[in-house]
């Protein structure tokens, strides 16, 4: 098995830390450079300290890697970017990009999206001595290899003793491999998560309008986490701040077909309504992958339940 130990600024993880438990984490890049290939979703991600704290620390499960405006990252995970305010975050940031702290520039970081972090405490902390100063980043470790086998088996004994993570999903089984459908398979995901993994399953544009504005596009839950509606690719829709709210209050609906339904109860109640009633009957644009797309159950859900007719 393959993990990947990055090294972690030393604040972010202290807040974090002292926020524990949580459900996912941002591990931010400051700037977006490569995207993050070392892992599947699922693999495990660990958290070394930068030199001199040559520490192992924590870590979590890999979920998604992306690129965000710093606005869109701070407005999707808040606190879990690992500071207290954008402000902060953004004070951070400009410390590694060699930049001012007060540029109103919305520019973009990597975000590698991990799911159920954990973290050790300072006395239980794992020596990492044999790491090289010229690592910036962080490096791959294979449990084939004596170094990786010892250092997983430290990580696994402490999340034995400490965390219940056996429900979590760890990417795809070799059995569902052969079976020859790719499908994307995602650790259970955190609200921020699935924000950011339905915008870009819907390439940043609104299912709806095809608007390509993201600060005003919001991942809809078709069936609500309220009503046991998962964090799920699959049960999320792209759409912009008024058609979401629509949607939420059934003036909207999808067909498990993809087609748009409104009703009539917006002109009746609103005496308007024509931009909507335009796409009535319209299919919405829809991931190219099926694995993203809406599942027909939770749809089928909406209709029968939120829908106003």
């Amino acid at each position: 098995m393959r993990f990947y130990v990055g090294i972690t600024d030393f604040d972010w993880f202290t807040f974090l830390s002292a926020s524990a438990p949580l459900d996912e984490v941002n591990f931010w890049r400051p700037s977006p450079g490569q995207s993050f290939k070392a892992l599947g979703p699922g693999g495990p991600f660990l958290f070394k300290l930068h030199s001199p704290r040559n520490f192992i620390v924590g870590g979590g499960f890999f979920g998604y890697y992306t690129t965000l405006p710093v606005s869109f990252a701070w407005k999707s995970f808040g606190t879990k970017n690992g500071a207290h305010s954008e402000q902060e975050m953004r004070i951070r940031l400009a410390k590694y990009r060699k930049a001012s702290p007060g540029s109103p520039e919305d520019y973009e970081i990597g975000c590698i999206l991990l799911q159920s972090p954990f973290f050790f405490p300072e006395h239980e902390w794992i020596p990492a001595s044999d790491w090289p100063p010229s690592i910036q980043t962080g490096k791959g470790y294979d449990t084939a290899e004596p170094r990786g086998q010892a250092l997983w088996e430290q990580v696994q004994d402490w999340l034995a003793a400490h965390e219940p993570i056996s429900d979590l999903v760890l990417g795809q089984t070799e059995e569902e491999v052969r079976r020859g459908q790719p499908q994307i398979v995602f650790p259970r995901l955190g609200q921020g998560s699935f924000r950011v993994v339905v915008a870009d399953a819907y390439k940043r544009r609104c299912a709806f309008t095809g608007s390509p504005v993201l600060h005003v596009l919001e991942a809809a839950h078709v069936r609500p986490v309220t009503e046991d509606g998962p964090n799920d690719v699959q049960n999320g829709i792209l759409f912009r701040q008024d058609v979401h709210t629509l949607f939420d209050r059934g003036y909207i609906t999808v067909t498990p077909e993809y087609r748009v339904e409104v009703s009539r109860r917006i002109k009746d109640e609103f005496e308007n309504g024509k931009e909507y009633y335009s796409a009535h009957g319209s299919l919405i644009a829809l991931p190219a992958n099926p694995s993203l797309q809406p599942a027909g159950k939770f749809l089928s859900w909406h209709n029968e339940k939120v829908y106003l007719g």
